[in-house]
């Protein structure tokens, strides 16, 4: 691995207040004193690209073990990194679930051979079923940086609030899916759409009593819980109170949220249906609001890849979209393009706040942090599913021009991706 010098590019780094002209050098996997760069040196002309901190997903299913039809570890971070991910926490619905110190160093091992950086989230129950819980000391002893069920509410909320206590106390995040499963089960938003379609929707009171369940533990016993894709107008203005209320909270949101609504479920493609559902014009403008103001912290992809026959019938199909690789260029063009916030600012909720979040050393530029970055231009491309990068075809985003190109990716010094179009 030579060392690399970017001249001329335009810095973006929120962390350090950068937003200018300049050059980065990369120095034995890590960000260096441009000023100190000689020798044998790989030199990459920035002149007219964008750099920023490598994005941090915080919600990722990369399906292996056992799901390795759909993708792997390899794969998604093949994904990953074409969407600009350097980071990335990869949730533990696998089969067999992350519900063992086992399963975490199998996924940690593999890891070392991918071009991006897995956390592990392990789960809080045994395989999932909302019960049982686990042994959170040894899945932490095994390499865990997150508790979770997702794709799954933690039914017992007694088994949550030891969860939430013990993460507070390994210093780790409990993600939560916010979810009540009595009134869940649909296919799509619960509306309009579901009855003209004539099927089973998801009310947004399903997400609702499931934010408002966790926000009274994180609230009753002062303890920090991190919200899942939130999707609902009701779940932003919960979440915003609780943060004026001095709740420790986060949240998070997707890029399909921001981009589409439930009226694209009426072509009866399964590519527009995951959990939570594609919702109302009126929950985008929510989300889109709560992410200027900072109620919302973050932007995560839930990235879940399916196959093909696995998504061929709307009904039968599984929830779930694919996303990292379309994830910057998604919220760039929903957000700075849209004319919500700044290039910096939507930076800052792909990759220093995440960081921050999850208390890992990225979403920043400075001397001596890990070199993970990616180059970006403003150009504008249509995306085909059939060029992308994971082993899953699912976007929602198939066929939309979006207005921003990852062009080059560098994770600890090592450039992992490059478009070559």
């Amino acid at each position: 691995m030579s060392d690399i010098l970017i001249k001329n590019v335009h810095i973006i780094d929120p962390d350090n207040s950068t937003d200018g002209i300049g050059d980065i050098f990369i120095k034995n996997g890590v960000f260096a004193d441009a000023e100190a760069a000689e020798g044998n040196v790989e030199i990459i002309n920035g002149s007219g690209l964008k750099a920023a901190p490598g994005l941090v997903d915080l919600h990722v299913h990369l399906r292996d073990p056992g799901q390795t039809d759909k993708e792997d570890i390899i794969s998604g971070c093949k994904a990953a990194a074409a969407g600009g991910v350097t980071s990335l926490l990869a949730m533990p619905n696998t089969t067999p679930a992350v519900d063992n110190p086992d399963t975490v160093r199998y996924i940690k091992e593999k890891a070392k051979e991918a071009d991006a950086r897995v956390y592990v989230v392990g789960s809080i129950t045994k395989g999932l079923d909302g019960h049982e819980a686990t042994d959170i000391d040894a899945l932490y002893e095994a390499g865990v940086y997150a508790l979770s069920d997702d794709g799954r509410p933690v039914v017992d909320t007694s088994i949550m609030v030891a969860a939430m206590k013990k993460a507070a106390e390994l210093g780790i995040k409990v993600t939560a899916h916010c979810e009540d499963p009595y009134l869940a089960g649909g296919k799509v938003n619960e509306g309009r759409i579901s009855v003209e379609l004539k099927v089973k929707g998801m009310p947004a009171a399903a997400e609702d009593a499931g934010t408002a369940r966790e926000i009274a533990l994180a609230m009753s016993y002062d303890l920090p819980v991190h919200i899942c894709h939130v999707s609902t107008a009701t779940s932003v203005r919960m979440i915003r109170e609780a943060k004026k209320a001095g709740v420790k909270i986060t949240a998070e949101t997707a890029p399909h949220y921001l981009m589409l609504t439930e009226d694209a479920l009426l072509s009866r493609d399964a590519d527009y249906r995951m959990n939570p559902p594609l919702r109302t014009e009126e929950d985008r403008q929510a989300l889109i609001e709560a992410l200027k103001d900072g109620t919302i912290d973050a932007i995560a992809t839930d990235h879940a890849p399916h196959t093909p026959e696995e998504k061929a019938d709307f009904e039968t199909a599984p929830n779930g979209v694919i996303g990292m690789e379309t994830s910057f260029a998604a919220a760039y063009t929903a957000l700075v393009k849209g004319g919500v916030m700044s290039e910096a600012e939507l930076i800052r909720k792909m990759s220093c706040n995440p960081a921050g979040i999850l208390n890992i050393p990225a979403g920043t530029m400075y001397v001596g942090a890990p070199a993970d970055l990616f180059l970006y231009k403003d150009e504008e491309w249509t995306v085909d599913p059939d060029k992308l990068h994971g082993k899953s075809k699912n976007t929602p985003f198939k066929g939309m021009t979006l207005a921003a190109k990852v062009k080059m990716t560098i994770c600890g010094g090592k450039i992992v991706y490059k478009d070559l179009g």
